[in-house]
């Protein structure tokens, strides 16, 4: 009988972290913009990001579900807010409105736009100035022509189409951020982006936005 023939499976993903020093670097230069930092990371893993930024701010929030890193961040930042939880579900709800956070950290694996939402749609005091920095790994995606299997985008496949989200992601990104920052009143001051990583799979990119008289 003829053997079948073997179906050859991709490898699984791996997180891309040879563009560390670069996120360090983009939020370094970031944290000057704002007066008297307080910061709100969403995504805290092992606490490197805090270790090179932001150990001399002695105000912020930390969310991050594993139980393990969560541990290790609140002994890490005693003087933070340690949230042990899924950043989404908890800022939807408000987590972290006690203080007027003022620098925005976003670091999910893979989209960064459901945070966006929660954030932005809860009820909680926005700064008059915030600072956004993020790291999107959804390129890596757009580029298997995924984009249209994306929530988030929907609306974007449906103004240009699926086969341009890889080409335009950075001003994608930027249209999507202010679509999202807008409802908390929020215009667009500073912006920065740029592709990283194994075949320009990340995007990193940051803003700064002031918020109007309300």
């Amino acid at each position: 009988m003829p053997t079948k023939p073997k179906i050859k499976t991709a490898p699984p993903l791996k997180k891309d972290n040879s563009t560390f020093d670069r996120k360090v670097r983009l939020r370094l230069r970031l944290l000057p913009l704002v007066e008297h930092p307080v910061v709100m990371e969403t995504h805290g893993g092992y606490g490197r990001v805090y270790q090179r930024c932001y150990r001399q701010v002695p105000e912020g929030v930390v969310i991050e579900k594993n139980p393990d890193k969560a541990a290790a961040l609140a002994l890490q930042r005693p003087t933070w807010s340690v949230y042990e939880c899924i950043a989404e579900t908890a800022l939807a709800g408000g987590l972290g409105s006690h203080l007027e956070v003022n620098f925005l950290d976003v670091d999910p694996y893979g989209e960064p736009w459901p945070v966006f939402d929660a954030f932005f749609g809860s009820k909680r005091p926005f700064a008059p100035r915030l600072a956004v920095a993020v790291n999107d790994g959804l390129r890596h995606k757009l580029r298997l022509n995924g984009g249209w299997s994306v929530g988030s985008l929907r609306s974007v496949v449906d103004r240009i189409g699926n086969a341009k989200l890889f080409h335009q992601y950075k001003d994608i990104c930027q249209d999507l951020l202010m679509e999202r920052a807008s409802r908390a009143g929020y215009r667009l001051e500073k912006w920065t982006a740029y592709y990283c990583g194994a075949g320009d799979d990340m995007t990193h990119f940051a803003a700064v936005l002031e918020r109007e008289n309300r």
